[in-house]
């Protein structure tokens, strides 16, 4: 799982396609039930990390009213994020492994937290959210699915755009076995190009999928306190499982 998401064509050379298939504006909601979670933070909030932030499209929704680090694999999704989105501070790096110099009020992981698919690369993303995490502060995850919100699907969309290129798509997720902690979505997508022309590309790519007592417990070991709360949505799908993780403040006289 090493460099799993930099091999992905998703996130590499189809990166500028990516607001035509899911486009900032459908962010919109979820992005305004995040700010509500980050917001109970015991601290004010002003500065947060994203991991995973890919092109920035919650970035778009948050940035009014925080400053944000936005950190991704890859660094074609953070070139279209950074055309969204100059007004974010933005670095290359991985969420197991990248390390800042300095904490934030709120640490937030998105659904690129689902590319974890061992509890050793999700213990080492928490780890990451952890550390930069300041006491007090909040940590929000939003996993697409657990074990216990999962189920087999699929989807489609796609948009036009206004320089004449479109997408159509289709998603499919399926879990070969039940028994380990990963599931498959395969996409297929057609893309039309200004002129006309029609190509397809087909990947497979591999999701981590835990169990919520996981996800608590891991977060607990890593030294959080959280809890596991159901998303609020209008949207026509299943609602989300978001872990929802504390930083606790140290005691009154102990050492920072």
């Amino acid at each position: 799982m090493t460099d799993a998401p930099a091999t992905y064509r998703f996130y590499d050379d189809l990166a500028v396609w990516w607001p035509l298939i899911s486009p900032p504006e459908e962010y919109a909601e979820e992005a305004a039930y995040t700010a509500s979670l980050i917001a109970t933070a015991a601290v004010p909030v002003r500065e947060v990390l994203e991991l995973g932030s890919g092109g920035g499209h919650n970035a778009v929704h948050l940035k009014a009213d925080l400053e944000l680090t936005l950190v991704d694999l890859s660094d074609e999704m953070l070139a279209a994020s950074r055309a969204l989105n100059p007004e974010c501070t933005h670095h290359q790096g991985d969420m197991r492994t990248v390390r800042f110099d300095r904490p934030f009020e709120a640490v937030l992981v998105h659904d690129a937290v689902d590319y974890m698919v061992t509890e050793a690369d999700l213990r080492l993303a928490v780890a990451t959210a952890f550390v930069h995490c300041r006491p007090g502060g909040v940590a929000v995850f939003v996993p697409d699915a657990t074990r216990e919100t999962y189920v087999d699907d699929t989807d489609h969309g796609g948009h036009d755009g206004p320089d004449g290129r479109a997408v159509r798509f289709m998603d499919w997720t399926w879990d070969p076995d039940p028994t380990d902690s990963w599931v498959l979505t395969e996409y297929a997508f057609l893309l039309r190009d200004p002129d006309g022309t029609v190509h397809s590309v087909h990947e497979t790519h591999r999701l981590g999928l835990f169990g919520a007592e996981e996800w608590l417990g891991i977060l607990s070991d890593a030294g959080f306190v959280p809890h596991a709360v159901t998303e609020e949505t209008t949207e026509d799908r299943t609602p989300r499982q978001i872990f929802v993780a504390h930083r606790p403040s140290p005691e009154p006289g102990a050492e920072r």
